[in-house]
């Protein structure tokens, strides 16, 4: 079995960006009360003519810059999404002819906000058989086109962006990739969901402006469930590489609030100082939060050669997992 190392990360944000100022003016609500409940500062909102696969092409330029590989060098392209560019074909297929990765098998997995967890264990599965060089992997949403903007509860909490990584198979004993654990509930389906536009529901004109259309969320339950099967799904990451809190110097949950994420720590006991967080400037981009966060960190300079990080995630599904490497 082969080893699977991350060489590059990248990333892409729209350029417009929306304020809480700003959002006040159209939605009941302020900066101080979004500020209060869920740190968010303001997010990047895609242009009318951005579909997600525009986000992933830059993202996916600076990764691989940042790795030092070129588009023909890619074997394997995952891309994670909940707002595809269309139902078919897949939003990975769409990216590959427009950044020219000719030699890459292409699929994109529906797995919402802990989807790039989701699609680095895939990736990670396939380049450790030996079959794939290079994987790149991408979480990438542009959600404002699925949020109703006359919805304070949740049109505050959501941002488009998008977050890459190269992954390659090397030598098992250079494995940085540690331990990943993957777990779902699809017992709770309608406390995070989207009811209108699948096959069960589909789009109708007399439903074109029922607001199931749109993402609803219950947030107070959704709350409770994502602090304890994150918080758990971290603690026995840890435990089967025979590892423990102690030893992570940058958790990277995914970026949902800050409520969410500082409840997380609490409950798994790690120091404030070590979760990274930029919520504040994204908002919620779902599977984009993690690998955008990444980038962020290793292009800070904190992030230093042999650091354990953690990755963490919970979404709609419901889905969850939490990934183990070193840097």
């Amino acid at each position: 079995m082969k080893g699977i190392k991350i060489i590059g990360t990248g990333k892409y944000a729209p350029e417009n960006i929306v304020t809480n100022e700003e959002l006040a003016k159209t939605v009941d609500t302020s900066h101080e009360w979004i500020v209060t409940r869920t740190g968010i500062q303001q997010r990047h909102i895609a242009a009318k003519d951005q579909a997600t696969s525009d986000l992933c092409v830059p993202a996916a330029q600076n990764a691989l810059e940042n790795a030092g590989i070129t588009a023909e060098d890619v074997d394997l392209i995952i891309v994670a999404t909940l707002s595809p560019d269309k139902p078919f074909p897949n939003t990975a297929t769409i990216l590959q002819r427009k950044i020219g990765a000719s030699n890459a098998a292409c699929f994109s997995i529906e797995a919402a906000c802990t989807g790039f967890v989701y699609a680095m264990e895939v990736a990670s599965s396939m380049l450790r058989c030996g079959s794939y060089k290079y994987a790149l992997v991408i979480g990438a949403e542009t959600l404002s086109s699925q949020v109703n903007w006359s919805d304070r509860n949740t049109c505050v909490l959501f941002g488009d962006g998008a977050g890459a990584a190269i992954l390659e198979s090397v030598d098992e004993k250079d494995n940085t990739l540690l331990n990943s654990i993957l777990a779902s509930d699809g017992t709770h389906e309608e406390l995070l969901h989207t009811a209108i536009g699948g096959s069960a529901t589909p789009y109708t004109i007399e439903n074109a402006n029922d607001p199931g259309r749109y993402l609803q969320m219950q947030g107070r339950e959704v709350f409770k469930l994502a602090v304890t099967n994150m918080a758990n799904s971290v603690k026995k990451a840890l435990e089967e590489v025979n590892l423990s809190v102690d030893d992570i110097d940058w958790l990277i949950p995914h970026q949902a609030n800050v409520r969410i994420i500082t409840a997380v720590g609490d409950k798994i006991g790690i120091s404030s100082e070590k979760v990274f967080i930029n919520v504040q400037k994204y908002g919620n981009t779902s599977a984009a939060t993690i690998p955008i966060a990444l980038d962020e960190l290793a292009r800070s300079g904190e992030l230093k050669r042999g650091q354990i990080l953690v990755f963490v995630a919970f979404g709609g599904g419901f889905t969850w997992g939490a990934t183990v490497l070193k840097y």
